[in-house]
């Protein structure tokens, strides 16, 4: 399969004009397709995936794809492919982008109390997208290249996540003119206020988790002395808001709507990774101690992952049995034990449990990210490859994936398979002279006519695109 085929035609290709298009009453839809903004979208993703702020943690970028394709099902448009990502950045923002790409700030993760809160979130942003509220946006450049409206694209995202880097980010993209349309218009927020909450209410969630996230969001900003949270600028909450939604909601009963081990686990992952071994150690004792806090399993896999971290093997594998008798089976805690196995350095045993974890979980890219790892330590490169290989046509994007793979292709003295697969994991980081490179390198090592005219190809795409990147 050519991967950089599919990647020319999400940020390059003509688009065709309209035949089919949803009549969604959108002024957008005037200027642009569906599929010009799912091309923007992506050309602004290969930056996100090359910034530091891209949180790479295929757990919690998972988690928030599980949970987002359970709202977007329930969506105006579920077929649209979604993509939800998260951002190494502990301020509470979540922010969406064209074409169904919603990032969601660490931060939010942490100050949600529930999962019900964090779903109203995302059905408010899935709303934006679907209403093409941020297609609004973009498209009121009317004269600019798609390039240009990806970079535009790009300075709202930095809007959306960071403000205070925002000017810096749009210096060439019209910063004047982008800055009065980087805010949603009251009638924006709540045409997706209204949207969301109807896919909240269809996903099975607490519809009350909606108002009451925005009222305590909005009583903690008034204690901050003017320091308000992104999402507050870019999403501003009004009383006349809140109160609109509560209207909506009242007459409804209220239901209480148990939270999923992972979203327990991934908010443990995040506190864990704001602390030092040893801090994280104490504070996971802690809530397990005598002023027992917090949900038991995710505090003990919390203590599991501080106490390897830490090098304590050995009581990390007591307290890993203890996990595993409270817990149900879950692939979280079923990495986290691989990777407990391998620190024992049984590579043995550590393979036969990943045989059998990776049978049982097969889509959880944790998990084959370290079996994989460990195939290939174990000079088990043919195995590690076809099990990469049929990884990567569930996610063509993933740069994990490509990298372990030309690590594989390595092993086995396969010199344009590794540049190639390399190239690949660059180019879907958005380091496109990196790509380029690692393709001249795969020309130079030869191979089969078939395989080289491929490398030709690709490497014609890759100069395309950085070409019209340098254009910008």
């Amino acid at each position: 399969m050519k991967k950089l085929t599919l990647l020319l035609l999400l940020c390059l290709s003509p688009c065709a004009v309209g035949d089919g298009l949803p009549d969604l009453g959108d002024v957008s839809q005037a200027v642009l397709t569906p599929v010009q903004e799912r091309q923007i979208g992506q050309q602004s993703m290969m930056q996100i995936r090359a910034s530091k702020q891209y949180l790479d943690d295929a757990e919690i970028n998972d988690y928030l794809n599980q949970l987002g394709s359970r709202l977007v099902e329930n969506s105006t448009e579920p077929g649209l492919g979604f993509e939800f990502f998260s951002l190494n950045d502990y301020s509470v923002n979540a922010f969406a982008m064209p074409g169904g790409f919603i990032g969601v700030n660490s931060g939010l993760l942490l100050i949600v109390q529930s999962e019900s809160e964090l779903a109203s979130v995302l059905g408010h942003e899935i709303a934006h997208v679907t209403q093409h509220h941020l297609a609004r946006m973009v498209a009121g450049q009317k004269g600019d290249s798609l390039a240009s409206m990806a970079a535009i694209a790009f300075a709202i995202l930095a809007a959306r996540s960071n403000p205070q880097a925002a000017q810096a980010a749009m210096t060439g993209v019209q910063a004047h003119s982008m800055q009065k349309q980087l805010d949603f218009t009251r009638t924006h927020e709540q045409e997706a206020d209204r949207i969301g909450l109807e896919i909240l209410q269809k996903s099975n969630f607490n519809i009350h988790a909606m108002p009451e996230f925005l009222e305590r969001l909005q009583k903690a900003t008034r204690l901050l002395d003017g320091n308000m949270p992104g999402y507050l600028r870019t999403h501003p909450i009004t009383s006349e808001r809140v109160a609109d939604i509560e209207n909506r909601v009242h007459k409804q009963p209220y239901r209480l709507i148990e939270d999923s081990l992972d979203f327990q686990l991934v908010r443990t992952k995040l506190i864990a990774a704001q602390k030092n071994a040893p801090d994280a150690i104490t504070y996971f004792s802690d809530a397990l101690g005598a002023q027992k806090h917090g949900n038991p399993v995710a505090q003990r896999y919390g203590l599991v992952g501080a106490l390897l971290r830490n090098n304590e093997i050995k009581r990390a594998e007591q307290e890993l049995a203890i996990l595993r008798k409270q817990a149900k089976s879950n692939p979280m805690i079923e990495t986290l034990a691989g990777q407990v196995k391998r620190a024992a350095k049984n590579d043995a045993d550590a393979l036969a449990f990943y045989r059998t974890a990776v049978q049982n979980y097969p889509q959880h890219r944790a998990l084959i990210y370290d079996y994989a790892d460990l195939l290939l330590q174990s000079n088990q490169a043919e195995d590690a490859i076809k099990l990469l290989t049929e990884q990567l046509v569930r996610h063509p994007s993933d740069t994990t994936l490509y990298s372990l793979q030309a690590h594989g292709y390595a092993i086995q003295g396969k010199r344009l398979e590794q540049h190639q697969a390399q190239a690949y994991a660059y180019a879907w980081q958005g380091n496109l002279f990196a790509a380029i490179e690692q393709l001249e390198l795969a020309k130079q090592a030869g191979g089969s006519f078939y395989q080289l005219s491929i490398v030709e190809t690709d490497l014609r795409e890759l100069r395309e695109m950085a070409e019209a990147r340098g254009k910008r």
